[in-house]
């Protein structure tokens, strides 16, 4: 068996400092150690969530500048758009026939997107589990990178992959999960909840794009708590905890080191240090995906290249997928 590894992150335009801590860092250190690895931007998962198609079009581009600029290499590692490999879809259907449907119902983020959709909830909002599967088995894939929110749909391709083996035969191996090592980066308005593109708040969510004023405005609003000291103690005081993870995340200390450095600041001057920290690391990026944008025809050819070959990759698995079920 090929090791192989797959991973996927959806077009949302710039990441912000929860995406890059959580996946993309890892992602860069992946296809250093690993000879084949495949990452997809992925635009048909993005359908599940209404867009606008110009709005489409320019996050694809935007999330491929900043993967780029973050460090990944198309060529160490295969880096294209998952609607350009129609096999992706083609083995989701074949794999949703094997999918029974309460076993989709009782997914959480099912249950969330579905409350925030007042409860409507379409068929591609139940079933991107299928697909999700269907994208990492494609290519046999051994293993995956996934946050902890992406454990279930993982063992749902586990699953799908023993599934299909059992009554088809050994084909597919069981991929295994990758887990990010990182600690969930929280909204720095609201420290129980992870940081995210979609927080109506525009203060909770750094991008990694954003200027040196934007990211000292933010972390200077970052809600903590009475105590100036600075401690970790995730569970009794998650805003400061959710700073110190930061520092440790893009300096590569670890907690104890940076608490030792932090030993006397109050809580104020401390973010500031939080601010400088996060500034220097993404002051490079920014200026790579400034320029990266600017030229629109080299970032498309990228994700057409790299689609050309998952394609090659995937057209033999696929047609032996067409055989073993009685396509062929």
């Amino acid at each position: 068996v090929v090791d192989r590894i797959f991973s996927g992150i959806q077009p949302t335009g710039t990441p912000h400092l929860g995406n890059y801590l959580g996946a993309i860092q890892n992602w860069v250190n992946l296809q250093e150690e690993c000879s084949s690895v495949l990452y997809s931007i992925m635009d048909m998962h993005s359908l599940t969530m209404p867009k606008e198609p110009a709005v489409l079009r320019q996050n694809i581009l935007d999330t491929t500048a900043a993967i780029l600029a973050c460090g990944i290499d198309p060529k160490k590692c295969f880096l294209f758009r998952q609607s350009l490999v129609s096999e992706h879809a083609e083995l989701a259907w074949i794999l949703g026939c094997l999918t029974n449907v309460p076993r989709l119902l009782r997914l959480p983020q099912w249950k969330m997107k579905r409350a925030s959709e007042n409860n409507e909830g379409t068929v591609g909002l139940l079933t991107y589990p299928v697909l999700q599967a269907a994208d990492i088995l494609l290519y046999k894939s051994t293993r995956v990178p996934v946050g902890e929110d992406q454990v279930l749909h993982l063992e749902l391709a586990q699953d799908t992959a023993q599934h299909f083996n059992k009554k088809y035969g050994e084909f597919f191996p069981v991929p295994k999960a990758i887990l990010s090592t990182t600690k969930k980066i929280k909204s720095l308005r609201d420290p129980t909840v992870k940081m995210s593109k979609s927080d109506p708040q525009k203060l909770a969510t750094v991008n990694i794009a954003d200027s040196p004023d934007e990211i000292v405005l933010k972390f200077r609003k970052a809600v903590t708590d009475f105590t100036s000291e600075v401690t970790y103690d995730p569970a009794g005081r998650p805003g400061v905890s959710n700073l110190v993870s930061i520092h440790a995340a893009v300096t590569g200390l670890s907690i104890k080191e940076v608490l030792h450095q932090s030993a006397g600041l109050d809580t104020a001057h401390y973010k500031m240090v939080v601010a400088e920290s996060v500034i220097q690391k993404f002051a490079p990026i920014r200026n790579e995906i400034k320029k990266l944008q600017e030229d629109k025809s080299h970032l498309i050819k990228v994700l057409e290249d790299g689609a050309e070959k998952a394609r090659e990759l995937a057209a033999p698995i696929y047609q032996e997928i067409r055989r073993l079920v009685g396509f062929q």
